[in-house]
């Protein structure tokens, strides 16, 4: 059964609406208590690129809703604020590419990347409430210096070594002249939507995929007088086209179309995968590997796939789950098996390849210091065999490593004090030195969380990190947070993710305020193994991962410092779920609750969503509808005692508004205490400071007013 991944974006306007517990008109606080705001003013950067054929990285980083492109140029990699924005517009900056030479840098400017659909009418994003309508924009400038400027709508850029730009358009493949000089053109037609745009080494032929529903195709333009050519098309849905170095042939993965008989929805059933390369010149294919059919063979639900790269020596690398984890491996075009590149108990994450393709840079859950499974550190292993390197290591955590030049890599790095920032460091991990920060965040008045486990009733280990301040009261009010996703793990430290680099404030925030504060990283989440991963029985299935939520709040109700009989909890999407689903069932654990942008009726989002084409054969939906509600904060809303606040942006594209506004409504009926806060054309992860900023407020002063004695 599909899990809704979940990304956060920021918001605008704000509208209150009266609550069941406050005096009409009275909205709930929004007055950032001392100190808050500063909290939460972090710099984050991401996007980090690096060209291909120079010493030359790109990264975009924002601050207090302003976004802005850099980038950094070898020897020193001094870094360089290539654009000015200063304004929280709510208009993201992604897709950043820079071109092979390193001369030009495009990206994209509006829209919302992680959306799960398309809002009516394909409208971008307004989260400031503009009057002019904001649209999703290609822009460029030139590395060495000058203005910025705009080219052509579109998105998802992609730069040949020849410095030409192809994009998409309302599903569509165009260009544009990279010196703004004549107007966009469509580069082709196609009848399918275009995506995964990948040129040629020469820069004279363009791969791309065809999406058309139930199947897709991975096809190759060459010119205006000649047809597309179609890589090896059938049944299937082919993706992540990746060429040859010397132009020859295209590798892509392959995973069967939809159809065949309905699937089970309340238990999992492998979903195999395969590996294909075609000639790029006739389109006739092989199989160069196929997975297993088993649940460890299926096609990997870790954010970003299988990362397939083509690697010297004509071999193929890519992530998989085969062993359980997370891994990199190895095939030989020649013949034989995969080599398992990665091997251990945890998970590779963020993958590049060197610039002699020879090697692979990745971070992962691993080392030698205690706690590395929440943390992620960069190493280094080659294309061909199972001897890694680690390059970082310690009490720190690196993500995003890029090729900066030839024996030096860059990423970004944080702890669980200093924000994230750039950092370079030679490939064997020596020299390694920030690109920039920002010191005068209060870095020194956050506390280390400490890494925990506990059992829940079932017997699954779940993980978890502990905020507690020194000193205070004696028996302090406990919070349990749940993230979101859910393939998602907090760390102990700042996360890579911008959503939950605000969570990991807010939760720092919580513990100065003399909260104690434990992070659960429940099944559904990565980092743990696919197990873990894919427990039986979970989300709209029956909720299994509930159980480690209850278990988080019995141990943090079991502390001595705690007090047992004021624990809260909060979190955003499927943390949002997790939190109504608490409180629904739970009052008597949880006693105040904060719930951003839940999923509240599993049956409404898979009725949907999820409806089954319409034939004879259903499966098991019914069945599956009635656990799905079972499995919602909905069904137990009449022991629903706890008081909660509500928070959602109107313009959510990962979970609908309506969400939100039913269960508003059931809670009416029942008399549960709630306040509400929504945001005017925000979207799921808020594109605004301002707003977050007002979101947090609430949250802090909703939890101290209701578990403070």
């Amino acid at each position: 059964m599909k899990i809704w991944l979940a990304r956060f974006a920021a918001l605008c306007a704000v509208c209150w609406v009266s609550s069941a517990v406050a005096e009409p008109g009275t909205p709930p606080s929004t007055v950032a208590p001392p100190g808050l705001e500063q909290m939460l003013s972090f710099p984050f950067p991401e996007g980090l690129v690096a060209a291909l054929h120079a010493d030359r990285i790109a990264w975009i980083a924002r601050i207090r809703g302003a976004r802005n492109v850099w980038t950094a140029a070898g020897p020193d990699f001094a870094p360089r604020q290539v654009t000015n924005g200063a304004r929280d517009d709510g208009q993201e900056l992604t897709n950043l590419v820079l071109s092979p030479d390193g001369g030009r840098m495009v990206w994209v400017r509006g829209g919302d990347h992680d959306s799960n659909w398309e809002a009516e009418g394909k409208l971008q994003p307004d989260p400031a409430s503009a009057t002019d309508q904001p649209r999703l924009e290609i822009w460029t400038a030139a590395t060495a210096g000058g203005a910025a400027r705009m080219i052509a709508e579109g998105d998802a850029p992609a730069l040949s070594v020849t410095g030409r730009l192809a994009y998409v358009k309302d599903g569509q493949v165009w260009t544009a002249d990279l010196s703004g000089h004549g107007a966009p053109e469509r580069l082709f037609f196609d009848r399918g939507r275009a995506g995964d745009l990948a040129w040629s080494p020469d820069g004279s032929r363009l791969a791309f995929v065809s999406r058309r529903g139930d199947h897709s195709f991975v096809g190759v333009f060459t010119g205006k007088d000649r047809p597309i050519l179609w890589m090896a098309p059938g049944t299937a849905r082919d993706a992540n086209p990746v060429w040859s170095p010397d132009g020859t042939r295209i590798a892509f993965t392959r995973r069967p179309g939809a159809g065949g008989a309905p699937e089970p929805m309340l238990e999992e059933v492998p979903h195999p995968w395969s590996i294909w390369v075609a000639d790029a010149a006739t389109g006739a294919g092989r199989a160069a590997w196929h997975s297993p059919e088993t649940p460890r063979g299926s096609y990997t639900s870790v954010p970003d796939g299988p990362n397939l790269m083509w690697a010297a020596g004509d071999r193929l690398t890519f992530r998989a789950e085969l062993d359980g984890w997370p891994h990199l491996y190895s095939l030989p075009l020649a013949g034989g098996d995969p080599v398992l590149l990665t091997p251990g108990a945890f998970m590779v994450e963020h993958v590049a390849m060197s610039r002699d393709r020879r090697s692979l840079f990745y971070s992962a859950n691993s080392g030698g210091t205690d706690g590395d499974g929440d943390r992620r550190h960069i190493f280094r292993v080659p294309a061909d065999s199972a001897r890694p390197v680690a390059i970082t290591a310690g009490e720190g955590l690196e993500w995003t490593p890029v090729a900066a030049a030839a024996g030096q890599v860059a990423f970004i790095s944080a702890t669980a004090g200093t924000p994230p920032s750039l950092h370079v460091a030679g490939i064997d991990g020596s020299n390694q030195h920030a690109l920039g920060g920002r010191p005068d965040y209060p870095s020194a008045s956050l506390i280390v969380p400490r890494p925990v486990t506990f059992q829940a009733a079932d017997g699954v280990t779940v993980h978890g990190q502990l905020f507690v301040a020194p000193g205070g009261a004696a028996r302090k009010p406990g919070v349990v947070f749940v993230h979101g996703g859910p393939p998602r793990q907090m760390l102990l430290g700042w996360s890579y993710m911008a959503y939950y680099s605000n969570a990991y404030a807010v939760n720092q925030y919580l513990a100065s305020r003399g909260f104690a504060v434990l992070s659960v990283n429940y099944r559904l989440g990565i980092g743990y193994g696919r197990d873990f991963h894919h427990p039986a029985h979970a989300g709209p299935a029956g909720a299994s991962e509930y159980r480690d939520v209850v278990a988080g709040a019995r141990f943090l109700a079991g502390l001595p410092e705690v007090d047992g009989d004021r624990i809260g909890i909060w979190g955003g999407s499927y943390g949002g779920y997790l939190t109504a689903l608490a409180l629904a069932r739970d009052s008597d654990i949880f006693k105040a609750g904060v719930d951003f942008h839940g999923v509240h009726d599993w049956s409404r989002l898979l009725a949907e969503e999820e409806t089954p084409a319409r034939r004879y054969e259903k499966g098991d939906w019914e069945e599956a509808m009635r656990v799905a509600f079972e499995s919602s904060p909905v069904a137990d809303v009449a022991r629903w005692r706890s008081p909660v606040l509500l928070i959602h942006g109107d313009d959510d594209r990962n979970v609908r508004i309506n969400q939100t506004i039913d269960l508003a409504r059931r809670l009416d009926a029942h008399s549960v205490p709630y306040r509400e806060i929504v945001f005017p054309n925000e979207i799921h992860d808020f594109l605004r400071f301002q707003d977050w900023l007002n979101a947090d407020a609430a949250t802090v002063n909703f939890l101290e007013a209701e578990l403070r004695p």
